[in-house]
């Protein structure tokens, strides 16, 4: 698809970007009190970005991350994965078949925390994890947050990913990306609002700011 059609599709799904910041703040505001959910995440993506800023940054496993999620989305569609090559300095993958998504997955799909969250899943399922709630909440926070730091750092340098889908275009597929992902996971992680409720919202939101331009228009 030519990056010019692209970019008139990135400027009319910028409402739809309005409306899920919206609702990603009144998904944030109905996950407001679930204490023992919030401080732990918090504290764990504190001593991630205190980490961040004071030590060497783990180059060589974001960049592994990187790759594996373009590889684990190549296989998500149906492609197949010939070559990988990973260094502290960067990496490629060599793929059948490739689509937006292939190439922008790895700047929303936090891959570490949702390893984190389906090894829990597991140990609970088999050992009773419960008691280890702070914790998980703790290394998901710290997940979570290697990967919003690892990609901010890395989108500050020139990305084949992103120069290749065009940067409006990039811009508004890796917003939604990472909103349709805390769109998902706050509510399943503090249990105060539903799923649905919360795509609800994401739909109403969008359709006022539709109707609010059709107004100005």
């Amino acid at each position: 698809m030519p990056k010019w059609i692209k970019f008139i599709i990135a400027l009319l799904l910028l409402p739809v970007c309005a409306g899920a910041a919206r609702a990603l703040w009144l998904v944030l505001r109905a996950g407001y009190g679930a204490d023992t959910v919030w401080v732990p995440l918090v504290a764990g993506a504190a001593c991630w970005v205190v980490i961040f800023l004071m030590l060497p940054k783990p180059m060589w496993v974001y960049v592994f991350g990187h790759e594996l999620t373009h590889a684990l989305w190549t296989w998500l569609f149906g492609g197949q994965v010939k070559k990988m090559k990973i260094t502290s300095q960067g990496g490629h993958v060599i793929i059948s078949k490739t689509n937006f998504l292939i190439a922008l997955a790895p700047y929303f799909f936090p891959l570490y925390a949702v390893l984190v969250i389906g090894l829990f899943a597991l140990g609970n399922l088999i050992w009773n994890w419960h008691g280890c709630l702070v914790w998980f909440h703790l290394l998901v926070g710290a997940a979570y947050a290697f990967h919003i730091t690892l990609t901010l750092h890395v989108l500050r340098t020139h990305q084949s990913d992103i120069t290749g889908q065009g940067y409006w275009f990039s811009g508004v597929v890796i917003f939604l990306g990472n909103v349709g992902v805390l769109m998902l996971g706050v509510p399943l992680l503090t249990s105060r609002v539903g799923v649905l409720n919360a795509l609800g919202w994401w739909a109403e939101s969008t359709g006022m700011i539709l109707h609010w331009l059709q107004r100005v228009i």
